[in-house]
């Protein structure tokens, strides 16, 4: 399932992104309103953070793996999965921080 229809089933209800990703773009702040485009770029809902930590990649906790709810909602799954992500993106290293973002629906458009 895509992220988007993960979000808006209400499966998918956090994030993470490399440190390194995020000073190179903007960091999320608690209380910020994103919106989430579809694949023609259209805007389909509006999110609402609530939490950020910056953690060490190995610090993630299995309550947070299936809050990304994605794959089969293991630690495991999300562990593989997001390393592999990262490898790809050029940020993988030991001991990386990562940016644990959760949110809230509030609207769907």
């Amino acid at each position: 399932m895509e992220l988007l229809a993960l979000v808006l089933a209400g499966g998918k209800r956090a994030t993470c992104s490399s440190l390194a990703s995020c000073e190179a773009d903007i960091m999320p702040t608690v209380g910020e309103i994103s919106v989430i485009l579809d694949g023609a770029g259209a805007p389909r809902c509006a999110i609402r953070t609530t939490e950020v930590e910056i953690m060490p990649f190995e610090q993630v906790s299995e309550d947070f793996a299936r809050a990304e709810g994605e794959g089969d909602l293991t630690y495991e799954w999300w562990r593989d999965a997001h390393e592999a992500y990262y490898r790809r993106e050029g940020t993988w290293a030991p001991g990386m921080k990562v940016v644990c973002e959760r949110f809230e629906l509030v609207e769907v458009f």
